[in-house]
Protein backbone atom coordinates (compact mmCIF):
# COMPACT_ATOMS: atom_id res chain seq x y z
CA UNK A 1 0.00 0.00 0.00
CA UNK A 2 1.61 3.33 -1.02
CA UNK A 3 -0.38 6.56 -0.17
CA UNK A 4 -0.97 8.76 -3.27
CA UNK A 5 0.71 11.41 -1.22
CA UNK A 6 4.10 10.36 -1.38
CA UNK A 7 3.71 9.87 -5.21
CA UNK A 8 2.71 13.22 -6.06
CA UNK A 9 5.20 15.07 -3.70
CA UNK A 10 8.00 12.23 -5.48
CA UNK A 11 6.43 14.01 -8.74
CA UNK A 12 6.64 17.76 -8.08
CA UNK A 13 2.45 17.47 -8.25
CA UNK A 14 2.11 20.66 -5.45
CA UNK A 15 1.28 24.01 -5.76
CA UNK A 16 1.99 26.62 -3.58
CA UNK A 17 -1.53 27.63 -1.77
CA UNK A 18 -0.82 31.43 -2.65
CA UNK A 19 -0.04 30.76 -6.15
CA UNK A 20 -3.35 29.29 -6.58
CA UNK A 21 -7.54 29.81 -6.02
CA UNK A 22 -8.45 26.26 -5.09
CA UNK A 23 -11.86 26.71 -6.49
CA UNK A 24 -10.20 27.19 -9.90
CA UNK A 25 -7.88 24.42 -9.06
CA UNK A 26 -10.28 21.41 -8.58
CA UNK A 27 -11.77 22.78 -11.35
CA UNK A 28 -8.77 22.19 -13.47
CA UNK A 29 -8.22 18.78 -12.03
CA UNK A 30 -11.68 16.81 -12.16
CA UNK A 31 -13.21 15.67 -14.88
CA UNK A 32 -16.78 16.56 -13.69
CA UNK A 33 -17.91 18.54 -11.04
CA UNK A 34 -20.77 20.25 -8.97
CA UNK A 35 -20.07 23.56 -7.65
CA UNK A 36 -19.72 24.28 -4.26
CA UNK A 37 -22.56 26.41 -4.29
CA UNK A 38 -24.86 23.19 -4.88
CA UNK A 39 -24.25 21.90 -0.74
CA UNK A 40 -24.68 23.40 2.39
CA UNK A 41 -20.93 22.52 2.86
CA UNK A 42 -19.12 24.39 0.27
CA UNK A 43 -17.55 21.83 -0.95
CA UNK A 44 -16.94 20.77 -4.67
CA UNK A 45 -17.94 17.17 -5.51
CA UNK A 46 -15.90 15.72 -7.94
CA UNK A 47 -15.23 12.96 -10.40
CA UNK A 48 -11.74 12.08 -10.74
CA UNK A 49 -10.08 9.35 -12.32
CA UNK A 50 -13.46 7.09 -12.34
CA UNK A 51 -13.96 7.96 -8.35
CA UNK A 52 -16.73 10.52 -6.56
CA UNK A 53 -14.60 12.09 -4.53
CA UNK A 54 -14.43 15.81 -2.82
CA UNK A 55 -12.05 18.35 -4.55
CA UNK A 56 -10.64 16.36 -7.15
CA UNK A 57 -8.83 14.77 -4.56
CA UNK A 58 -6.50 17.77 -4.25
CA UNK A 59 -5.08 18.00 -0.42
CA UNK A 60 -4.10 20.38 2.18
CA UNK A 61 -3.61 18.66 5.02
CA UNK A 62 0.67 17.72 5.80
CA UNK A 63 1.33 20.01 2.91
CA UNK A 64 2.85 22.62 4.54
CA UNK A 65 1.27 25.62 2.76
CA UNK A 66 1.04 23.47 -0.47
CA UNK A 67 -2.11 21.83 -2.61
CA UNK A 68 -1.11 18.50 -2.91
CA UNK A 69 -2.30 17.11 -6.26
CA UNK A 70 -3.71 13.60 -7.46
CA UNK A 71 -0.58 12.06 -9.26
CA UNK A 72 -0.30 12.46 -13.01
CA UNK A 73 -0.89 8.54 -13.75
CA UNK A 74 -0.85 6.66 -10.99
CA UNK A 75 -1.64 3.55 -12.90
CA UNK A 76 2.01 3.55 -14.69
CA UNK A 77 3.35 4.23 -11.17
CA UNK A 78 1.56 1.38 -9.61
CA UNK A 79 2.96 -0.94 -12.64
CA UNK A 80 6.63 0.84 -12.16
CA UNK A 81 6.94 0.26 -8.37
CA UNK A 82 5.57 -3.60 -9.22
CA UNK A 83 8.16 -4.34 -11.52
CA UNK A 84 10.79 -3.22 -9.60
CA UNK A 85 9.59 -5.31 -6.09
CA UNK A 86 9.40 -8.29 -8.00
CA UNK A 87 12.69 -7.93 -10.05
CA UNK A 88 14.29 -6.23 -6.62
CA UNK A 89 13.33 -9.34 -3.83
CA UNK A 90 13.24 -12.59 -7.14
CA UNK A 91 9.33 -12.71 -6.20
CA UNK A 92 6.63 -13.08 -8.61
CA UNK A 93 3.44 -12.57 -6.22
CA UNK A 94 3.30 -9.18 -5.14
CA UNK A 95 0.39 -6.67 -5.84
CA UNK A 96 0.66 -2.79 -5.32
CA UNK A 97 -1.87 -0.28 -4.25
CA UNK A 98 -1.90 3.45 -4.50
CA UNK A 99 -4.47 5.05 -2.15
CA UNK A 100 -6.29 7.70 -1.20
CA UNK A 101 -9.12 8.57 1.14
CA UNK A 102 -12.95 9.44 -0.05
CA UNK A 103 -15.88 10.19 2.08
CA UNK A 104 -18.85 8.09 1.53
CA UNK A 105 -22.53 9.54 0.47
CA UNK A 106 -25.02 10.06 3.41
CA UNK A 107 -21.94 9.11 6.19
CA UNK A 108 -19.26 11.15 8.09
CA UNK A 109 -15.98 9.99 8.47
CA UNK A 110 -13.51 9.12 5.21
CA UNK A 111 -12.26 5.40 4.22
CA UNK A 112 -9.68 4.69 1.72
CA UNK A 113 -9.77 3.67 -1.83
CA UNK A 114 -7.85 2.48 -4.71
CA UNK A 115 -6.74 4.58 -7.54
CA UNK A 116 -4.48 2.37 -9.23
CA UNK A 117 -3.64 -1.37 -8.89
CA UNK A 118 -1.03 -3.69 -10.05
CA UNK A 119 -0.07 -7.67 -10.05
CA UNK A 120 -3.85 -9.06 -8.89
CA UNK A 121 -6.97 -9.07 -10.05
CA UNK A 122 -9.10 -6.22 -8.49
CA UNK A 123 -12.33 -8.08 -9.24
CA UNK A 124 -13.68 -11.76 -7.65
CA UNK A 125 -16.31 -12.07 -10.09
CA UNK A 126 -19.61 -14.28 -8.31
CA UNK A 127 -21.51 -13.88 -11.71
CA UNK A 128 -23.25 -16.88 -12.62
CA UNK A 129 -21.98 -18.73 -9.47
CA UNK A 130 -24.45 -20.14 -6.88
CA UNK A 131 -25.08 -19.35 -3.42
CA UNK A 132 -24.96 -21.61 -0.58
CA UNK A 133 -28.95 -22.35 -1.51
CA UNK A 134 -28.08 -22.70 -5.54
CA UNK A 135 -29.10 -19.63 -6.86
CA UNK A 136 -26.87 -17.92 -9.24
CA UNK A 137 -25.78 -14.49 -8.53
CA UNK A 138 -26.18 -11.94 -11.46
CA UNK A 139 -24.63 -8.38 -10.07
CA UNK A 140 -22.43 -9.65 -7.47
CA UNK A 141 -18.80 -8.53 -7.48
CA UNK A 142 -16.06 -8.15 -4.63
CA UNK A 143 -13.97 -5.33 -5.17
CA UNK A 144 -10.56 -6.61 -3.48
CA UNK A 145 -8.30 -3.51 -4.68
CA UNK A 146 -10.37 -1.19 -2.62
CA UNK A 147 -10.88 -3.84 -0.12
CA UNK A 148 -7.30 -3.71 0.24
CA UNK A 149 -6.99 0.00 0.27
CA UNK A 150 -9.61 0.28 3.16
CA UNK A 151 -6.94 -1.63 5.78
CA UNK A 152 -4.29 0.16 4.46
CA UNK A 153 -5.68 3.37 5.03
CA UNK A 154 -6.93 2.59 8.62
CA UNK A 155 -3.47 1.48 9.30
CA UNK A 156 -1.11 4.74 7.71
CA UNK A 157 -3.82 7.09 9.23
CA UNK A 158 -5.39 10.33 7.73
CA UNK A 159 -3.28 12.75 10.29
CA UNK A 160 0.03 13.09 12.41
CA UNK A 161 0.87 9.32 11.98
CA UNK A 162 3.64 9.97 9.43
CA UNK A 163 3.09 6.26 7.44
CA UNK A 164 2.93 6.70 4.20
CA UNK A 165 3.30 2.76 3.73
CA UNK A 166 2.07 -0.34 4.94
CA UNK A 167 2.12 -4.06 3.85
CA UNK A 168 -1.03 -6.42 3.56
CA UNK A 169 0.03 -10.36 4.30
CA UNK A 170 -1.57 -13.52 4.32
CA UNK A 171 -4.41 -12.81 1.61
CA UNK A 172 -6.03 -15.84 0.04
CA UNK A 173 -8.72 -14.00 -1.47
CA UNK A 174 -6.12 -12.27 -3.41
CA UNK A 175 -5.45 -13.75 -6.87
CA UNK A 176 -1.95 -12.56 -8.05
CA UNK A 177 -1.17 -12.01 -11.74
CA UNK A 178 2.40 -12.02 -12.73
CA UNK A 179 1.97 -8.73 -14.78
CA UNK A 180 0.21 -5.34 -14.88
CA UNK A 181 -3.34 -5.13 -15.64
CA UNK A 182 -5.22 -5.43 -19.41
CA UNK A 183 -6.99 -2.39 -20.44
CA UNK A 184 -9.62 -4.45 -20.59
CA UNK A 185 -9.17 -5.33 -17.19
CA UNK A 186 -9.25 -1.15 -16.12
CA UNK A 187 -11.82 -0.72 -18.35
CA UNK A 188 -14.41 -3.39 -16.46
CA UNK A 189 -12.93 -2.04 -12.90
CA UNK A 190 -14.45 1.56 -13.41
CA UNK A 191 -18.10 2.72 -14.35
CA UNK A 192 -16.74 6.11 -15.18
CA UNK A 193 -13.74 6.40 -17.29
CA UNK A 194 -11.30 8.68 -16.24
CA UNK A 195 -10.08 11.23 -18.72
CA UNK A 196 -6.76 12.24 -19.72
CA UNK A 197 -5.91 16.13 -19.79
CA UNK A 198 -6.63 17.10 -23.20
CA UNK A 199 -9.90 15.47 -22.74
CA UNK A 200 -10.45 17.57 -19.47
CA UNK A 201 -9.54 20.75 -21.19
CA UNK A 202 -12.31 19.89 -23.85
CA UNK A 203 -14.75 19.09 -20.87
CA UNK A 204 -14.12 22.64 -19.51
CA UNK A 205 -14.28 24.33 -22.92
CA UNK A 206 -17.55 23.26 -23.46
CA UNK A 207 -18.94 24.05 -20.04
CA UNK A 208 -17.54 27.28 -20.49
CA UNK A 209 -19.12 27.42 -24.21
CA UNK A 210 -22.86 26.29 -21.83
CA UNK A 211 -22.36 29.08 -19.82
CA UNK A 212 -21.62 31.91 -22.32
CA UNK A 213 -24.44 30.61 -24.66
CA UNK A 214 -27.03 30.53 -21.00
CA UNK A 215 -25.66 34.00 -20.44
CA UNK A 216 -26.48 35.27 -23.53
CA UNK A 217 -30.13 33.25 -23.74
CA UNK A 218 -30.96 34.98 -20.07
Amino acid sequence: MITSKIVSICEGRVVKMEKADKKDLVEQEAEYFLPPEENKYNITLTVKGGLLVPTAGIDESNGNGYYILWPEDPQKTANEVRQYLCKRFSIKKVGVVITDSKTTPLRWGTTGAAIAHSGFASLNNYIGKPDIFGRKFKVQKANISDALAVSGVLIMGEGSEQTPLAVVEDVPFVKFQNRNPSKKELKEFHIVKGCKMEERQQIKNQRIYEVAIAVKNS
